[in-house]
């Protein structure tokens, strides 16, 4: 490409005009966008060696400083520099949605966007980054087009930053692959280093990753007033985000939960991560009251929503939680599904899900105005459920000898009162995918309208965590 300019101008002329070019382009790589209310503000920057970033401020004190955006990738260079912007989109939305149920009849979806078009000249990738800003926060996602030099990709790790403005007071949990069991721990961030190993407490399955490992939702509260809250929303074919603090820099970056490989996920464009979500007020109570997460998730997918309801029951299980009485039929161990035959077995004496002490809880709910009764250990494998890595360990659809499915629910029905189904999984997500079709169809041929479902123990397929892409695939799933 030649350039034509008229005659008279003159070298000095020129100079002075690529020059202004040059700035006109380098200031196009900073945007900014506001909160309806003006009182939040959220920067976009590509710096040097094209780097994205973000920073946000709220009545203008800093919430989060100039943090880096982007992900690493298993093969090939990473999304994380050498981009130019290509495009930057502002909009307003403004709508109002009613939830199934909830707090409040009606929720306001209103926030203004700015879409970032990243292009990644090396390696012809595009990139987009939405933000959105809200009165009450800033949710953002990263975008992946169908593109023909991105289809498959393995993601190393997601690199996001939160870089904090002080050493923040904050109330955490240990950061952990499959528990979020953990007492909430208070102390500034720099603490946290010292703190964990007490924060660390013993549970049925737990891998913590880092000294400094946080979970998310975290909640902190800077020196002058300001709380923030940090998660994560529409979290579908994705890890879970937990976060690894630098207790030196204040800085905290997103660390995704791996699979059994140490992969961090498994993508094909066109793709979307969730939402990297942050909430902030000067009133602790307005966090509370955020519909951030909220309008952020993804709206129901059923039609007719009126089956789902808001219940009060009362269960059998906490008098199995402290000792009274057992989950299991018998004393004995080694039970196989397949084989096993529990007539020729001694009952214990200590079940608790039988025909005459449910009967007993379907009395009390009645009689207390309750809707339901949950049952757990109704269904034979209690027996040895827990700690053996074993996979046929459930088949959800075979009581104990002395729990009568038909009886029950008649006697239940008499006193308008419904019972929960429990499917425990002892974390046997191939087993029970196995069985979930007739378990369901159970649950529909004796009148159970409901399930509590539980994921006690280690994942498996062995190696595979409670919050990874695969595992959380099946929550949506099941």
């Amino acid at each position: 490409m030649s350039l034509l300019f008229p005659s008279r101008w003159r070298p000095a002329s020129l100079t002075l005009a690529l020059i202004c070019l040059g700035l006109l382009g380098h200031s196009a790589q900073a945007e900014e966008i506001k909160s309806p209310n003006n009182q939040l503000a959220l920067t976009f920057t590509l710096q040097a060696g094209g780097v994205p970033t973000y920073s946000l401020t709220y009545k203008g004190r800093p919430v989060i400083k100039t943090s880096k955006l982007g992900l690493d990738l298993k093969q090939g260079p990473g999304l994380t520099s050498g981009f130019a912007v290509a495009d930057a989109q502002k909009t307003t939305f403004d709508q109002s949605w009613q939830p199934v149920w909830g707090e409040v009849k009606t929720i306001r979806n209103h926030y203004n966007e700015l879409t970032i078009t990243l292009t990644q000249a090396a390696t012809k990738r595009t990139m987009l980054v939405h933000f959105r800003v809200f009165d009450d926060g800033l949710g953002f996602r990263y975008d992946f087009p169908k593109q023909p030099e991105l289809t498959y990709f393995v993601v190393k790790e997601e690199r996001t930053q939160f870089a904090l403005a002080a050493d923040h007071k904050a109330f955490w949990l240990p950061g952990d692959y499959d528990t979020q069991e953990y007492s909430t721990t208070t102390s500034k961030l720099s603490e946290v280093r010292g703190l964990m190993k007490k924060a660390v407490t013993p549970n049925a399955s737990q891998t913590t990753f880092s000294p400094t490992g946080l979970q998310t939702p975290l909640m902190l509260k800077s020196p002058d007033g300001l709380y923030i809250n940090l998660h994560e929303a529409a979290l579908i074919d994705y890890s879970t985000m937990s976060l690894e603090l630098d207790d030196k820099n204040m800085v905290l970056e997103s660390h995704l939960t791996p699979d059994a490989q140490g992969n961090k996920g498994y993508l094909q464009t066109p793709c979307r991560s969730p939402w990297r979500t942050v909430i902030v007020s000067d009133k602790a109570g307005d966090i509370l009251e955020s519909k951030l997460v909220l309008n952020l998730n993804e709206p129901t997918k059923y039609q007719d929503v009126s089956w789902i309801k808001p219940t009060k029951y009362v269960g059998v299980w906490w008098e199995m939680i402290t000792g009274k009485s057992t989950w299991s039929y018998t004393d004995g161990g080694n039970i196989k599904l397949d084989s096993t035959n529990y007539a020729k077995l001694k009952p214990n004496g200590t079940h608790a899900a039988n025909t005459a002490h449910v009967k007993e809880y379907i009395d009390f709910a009645a009689k207390h105005h309750l809707d339901a009764v949950l049952v757990e250990g109704w269904n034979t494998g209690w027996e040895d459920w827990f700690g053996q890595s074993k996979d046929y360990v459930f088949d959800f659809v075979t009581p104990y000898p002395d729990f009568d499915v038909q009886e029950l629910h008649r006697y239940a029905a008499g006193k308008g009162i419904k019972i929960i189904m429990h499917h425990e999984t002892s974390g046997s997500v191939r087993n029970y995918e196995r069985h979930l079709d007739k378990a369901y169809k159970f649950m529909a041929d004796n009148g159970y309208s409901a399930v509590k479902s539980g994921y006690v123990g280690d994942i498996l397929p062995r190696g595979e965590h409670h919050y990874s892409q695969w595992i959380n695939n099946h929550y949506l799933y099941a």
